[in-house]
């Protein structure tokens, strides 16, 4: 039983603004998707453009409050993983 308490007092626990950085980190290529997708959809032309125009500004913003609340050396890392020249390593 002293294990067990011993073993969740060693596990870190993180910060809420930690986890809203993942979030928003999480977010921001989903938003470049739909930057990617929107011009096949059927909307008018005025919509597709504002909508493209949004979603990019948008995930541009989510991502930079993603790098500051999760810090720069979790981004690199991840960064470092999604490049495909580091796929084969």
């Amino acid at each position: 039983m002293e294990k067990e308490i011993v073993s969740n007092e060693y596990k870190q626990k993180r910060p809420f603004l930690f986890k809203l950085g993942i979030a928003l980190l999480i977010l921001y290529p989903i938003l470049w998707g739909v930057a990617a997708i929107t011009p096949f959809t059927p909307l008018p032309t005025h919509i597709k453009a504002a909508v493209i125009t949004v979603s990019i500004v948008v995930g541009e913003i989510f991502f930079l409050i993603g790098v500051a609340f999760v810090g720069k050396e979790v981004v690199t890392k991840y960064k470092s993983k999604l490049n495909p020249k580091n796929w084969r390593r």
